[in-house]
């Protein structure tokens, strides 16, 4: 059963992530989102190209995908544990099985969510960048080093005006922050790779910090999280 749980979760969770709100927002209004703007999905560029009050919906759309896949897995433990509790006693192997599970299949949840929002199947995998998605993530596992990882990237927004320099230092600091708040391995390697894709995803946006063309952020357009 719980080998089963894994392929439900994990088919689940990414579905949830894979909704594509910037672009159905837009397209609510007519636009489409990835032939405007930046081209991406994500919140800012809704906000830039809709307005605040859609880019904000977008992005706590976009952070509840990633909380409610989760919240997802957790209730899929919960009902394996339930399952066991009121069956027979089952082998030393399924009860470590289940343990596992507990585990696992929450963070296994949180990673497909964001793998879903970044590579949409909808959109010919082409989606948003994953900031909002992670910090739905890290706000059901960890929310200290969350908030540790959004004074960050607020302060970095204020001190540079760039978005995309805010989100790339957030992921930076987020692992260490999840070090010294959890300090799960296993965890913490998970967080080290999810924050390495975020850093990949705003690749042009670094090529145009080195060559001083990305654009500040309330002026001109630019690549969305």
């Amino acid at each position: 059963m719980p080998v089963f749980a894994y392929i439900i979760v994990a088919v689940a969770a990414y579905l949830l992530g894979s909704i594509p709100t910037g672009y159905l927002v837009a397209k609510a209004k007519g636009i489409d989102i990835q032939k405007s703007g930046s081209g991406n999905i994500g919140a800012t560029n809704a906000m830039r190209v809709l307005g605040k009050p859609a880019g904000i919906f977008v992005m706590v759309v976009d952070a509840a995908k990633g909380y409610g896949a989760v919240y997802f897995g957790s209730l899929i433990v919960k009902y394996l544990m339930d399952h066991r509790s009121t069956a027979s006693p089952g082998s030393h192997d399924e009860f470590i099985a289940l343990e596992n599970a507990a585990q696992f299949l929450p963070i296994i949840a949180g990673i497909c969510a964001v793998l879903g929002h970044n590579y949409p199947c909808w959109l010919k995998f082409k989606g948003g960048k994953g900031i909002a998605t992670t910090a739905g993530v890290y706000l059901a596992f960890a929310p200290v080093a969350l908030l540790i990882a959004l004074a960050v990237f607020i302060l970095t927004i204020l001190v540079t005006r760039y978005v995309s320099v805010g989100s790339i230092a957030a992921a930076i600091v987020l692992p260490v922050a999840v070090w010294f708040n959890c300090g799960n391995l296993f965890f913490e390697s998970v967080t080290i790779a999810l924050s390495l894709l975020a850093i990949y995803k705003h690749k042009s946006n670094i090529k145009r910090l080195m060559a001083g063309t990305e654009s500040r952020f309330g002026k001109k357009p630019e690549d969305a999280k």
